[in-house]
């Protein structure tokens, strides 16, 4: 297992502010969410089924002998795909994702300029949204969480700066030691995982049935960022005739 906790700034050149504003927006939404709990989730969070039938409740279902019955969402509902991408299930939810944005996501935002990197991050986080949802169109899970957009900024931070080192726990079992991999392995090995972990998913009935990670949602917001990126980086400026060739 692969945690990055860090990577290489020295040729940032701008400060993130926006990365920062949306680390502060998630923060902030988690913090509506402690206190009001579970009925501002259930009603902010996108639901599939509520997406694709256009904002119907989604009967009643028993989970564990308790009977589960969904909120009506705001309206239109299709806002939930935007309200989702702040909110979070958990402590080690948010604090993960928070971790990888902090890590990855001032790099990608320098390339893109802050407006693009506004645009763009939406745009992986809508893609995250629709691949979760086209895999489980009825599901009535609430879906929540900035992973998949996140996800988008990796495609970005893989294709831009897949040599810079990225400061690595690496975990052997009991056992783990830190050292500096670069992003080309420490993304490729994430990538690859959750690809395994929906394969496995894809028979687990009971687990969708009950939530669980929405891969899916990683998947699509990675691959979406991978190509977007070719559309949001900046174009190389043109090198001297001089530059071109290397003296020896």
């Amino acid at each position: 297992m692969l945690l990055p906790i860090g990577d290489e700034n020295t040729g940032r050149r701008t400060a993130p502010i926006v990365n920062y504003t949306i680390i502060g927006l998630n923060i902030f939404v988690f913090i509506i969410e402690l206190v009001q709990g579970d009925s501002f989730i259930l009603r902010y969070s996108a639901v599939p089924y509520m997406i694709t039938h256009g904002g119907a409740v989604p009967p009643p279902r028993v989970i564990d002998h308790q009977v589960i019955r969904d909120l009506p969402g705001p309206s239109p509902i299709y806002i939930t795909l935007f309200t989702s991408m702040f909110m979070h299930a958990g402590w080690l939810h948010i604090g993960s994702n928070m971790l990888y944005l902090w890590i990855f996501g001032d790099n990608v935002e320098d390339a893109f300029g802050h407006l693009k990197y506004v645009i763009f991050y939406l745009l992986c986080g809508l893609a995250a949204a629709f691949a979760q949802i086209a895999v489980s169109p009825d599901s009535p899970i609430p879906s929540l969480g900035a992973s998949g957009a996140i996800a988008g900024v990796l495609g970005a931070y893989l294709v831009m700066f897949p040599r810079n080192r990225v400061r690595t726990v690496v975990f052997l079992g009991i056992f783990f030691t830190i050292t500096m991999l670069p992003a080309l392995i420490v993304i490729g090995v994430w990538i690859v995982m959750q690809l395994l972990y929906q394969f496995e998913s894809i028979s687990a009935t009971a687990a969708q049935s009950t939530g669980g990670v929405a891969y899916m949602a990683h998947i699509g917001g990675f691959f979406a960022g991978l190509i977007l990126t070719f559309f949001f980086r900046p174009k190389q400026e043109p090198r001297e005739p001089w530059e071109r060739y290397s003296p020896y």
